[in-house]
């Protein structure tokens, strides 16, 4: 019997950053590999940055050629970082990602993700556009994987998120720990669903968590970088939105923007059900 073909799709959270093994990242989705069957070939496709335009047009061709037999499609945070939001574009990628899987009879495994403005300590004008955003993609993802009949991981909520150990230098991307928490969670999943038959990764790490010193490396480091990127594509919008955040709540009316949120919300998931029925002559 050939080996089982498990490929994973998705940004830095599935590339593995946050869990380096030597030169290497491993995370989550190579931990869970181990434990699906006795012989498996794990094909890891995730790139750093991506969003969900990167795993529709250049992930999934790649992986639909490998004919998966289970297939990891986790995505969505750096959509919610770039001026370019639109939950309608982000919902009908998405449910043509499912689709094109769901129609190779491959298993699909989704989740929703923390928010990461608040997994970044940002103030609560600066935080709560992002924490909308990030609501916005989870109900998708959870509406499409219902549909599609995915393998869903509720990772946007429960105690790990509030476990410091849980996560790297970055505050942003699992450690060791949380990456092995991801898989553990997984397992069990597809464990229930008789799909996982090999054991279960280990719940405690193999290395030493990141130091302070070693978070301050990274904040003078690759930190920066990656602050000054991002800066750079979001900052504008989100004064903006923080802007709007504070006057709505002056006002009393912060409930009209997650109602606006929620409205686009439902057109974006009403409009791929239209998009779905028949031509009426």
């Amino acid at each position: 019997m050939r080996p089982l073909r498990f490929v994973a799709l998705g940004d830095s959270l599935t590339e593995g950053v946050g869990d380096p093994v030597g030169e290497r990242r491993r995370g989550w989705a190579a931990l869970l590999a181990d434990g699906l069957a006795r012989s498996v070939d794990f094909t890891n496709l995730a790139v750093s940055g991506a969003q969900t335009r990167d795993v529709l047009e250049r992930q999934t061709p790649v992986a639909l050629a490998l004919r998966p037999d289970v297939v990891s499609v986790v995505i969505g945070v750096n959509d919610t970082l770039r001026c370019t939001f639109d939950i309608h574009a982000v919902a009908a990628r998405l449910d043509k990602v499912y689709a094109a899987f769901r129609g190779q009879d491959a298993v699909l495994l989704t989740a929703c993700l923390p928010d990461p403005g608040a997994m970044l300590g940002l103030p609560g004008a600066l935080a709560r556009p992002l924490a909308r955003r990030q609501r916005a993609v989870n109900t998708v993802v959870h509406a499409l994987s219902e549909r599609y009949g995915a393998v869903h991981l509720h990772a946007a909520e429960g105690a790990w998120l509030r476990d410091r150990a849980m996560w790297s230098a970055d505050r942003l991307h699992p450690g060791e720990r949380g990456h092995r928490q991801l898989a553990l969670r997984f397992h069990a999943l597809l464990t229930r669903e008789g799909i996982a038959e090999g054991t279960a990764p280990r719940a405690e790490p193999e290395f030493p968590p990141p130091t302070r010193s070693a978070g301050l490396w990274w904040l003078a480091t690759a930190g920066t970088g990656w602050v000054a990127r991002r800066c750079t594509d979001l900052l504008p919008q989100l004064l903006t939105l923080a802007a709007a955040e504070v006057r709505h709540r002056a006002r009393g009316t912060s409930a009209r923007l997650d109602l606006s949120a929620s409205h686009a919300v439902a057109s974006a998931l009403a409009a791929l059900s239209a998009a779905e029925q028949p031509d009426v002559a």
